[in-house]
């Protein structure tokens, strides 16, 4: 705790260092300390310099709503689907089955394409996109993926501790750029 802080001021910062941008199982991400309610205490047990108080506050969280329409950036595309970051939180992911039909993984390009009628409609990285929201799940912290390798060294990947799987295969949704032309041409009319 810093002491050149008054207590309300030094209780925020360890709070903020404590749960902003963290998950907090079966909530969501923390966004923001939003006020502190009530501050109690300021004991020093026997053996631990730390200052210890009970603290009430309010915290904003992000957790989106199933149904839910976002807007996010495309940042990756494999064969499972595509990957999408809304700047602040990025464990977006929309797969296959749920891209717009018919959809092929161009394996060349590494991007997901929509046959549209006649036209290719590449899912390019970096592009803007509108998705649904089906489901916002917290898998169990200690579930971690190991896969062994060729060599025998075991490779482990971290679970995610918020995933959001999203929808794109409703008219309206996919990369903003297939749809800013019809409303484009709305506002004119």
């Amino acid at each position: 705790m810093n002491l050149g802080l008054n207590t309300d001021e030094a209780v925020l910062e360890e709070l903020r260092k404590k749960y902003v941008d963290r998950v907090v199982r079966g909530s969501g991400l923390c966004v923001a300390i939003y006020d502190l309610h009530r501050i109690q205490g300021g004991e020093i047990f026997p053996g631990d310099g730390a200052v210890h108080f009970n603290v009430e506050f309010r915290v904003v969280f992000f957790r989106p709503l199933v149904g839910e329409v976002l807007q996010g950036k495309l940042v990756a595309s494999d064969e499972r689907g595509l990957q999408v970051s809304l700047g602040f939180f990025h464990d977006i992911h929309i797969p296959e089955r749920f891209l717009q039909d018919p959809s092929v993984f161009n394996q060349e390009e590494k991007v997901w394409v929509w046959k549209f009628g006649e036209n290719d409609m590449f899912m390019d990285i970096g592009e803007e996109i509108r998705f649904r929201v089906l489901s916002v799940k917290f898998p169990d912290p200690t579930t971690n993926v190991v896969q062994k390798q060729p060599d025998g060294t075991q490779l482990v990947q971290l679970i995610e501790p918020m995933q959001v799987i999203g929808d794109v295969n409703r008219d309206g949704l996919g990369l903003l750029a297939w749809w800013t032309h019809d409303e484009e041409q709305e506002e004119e009319l």
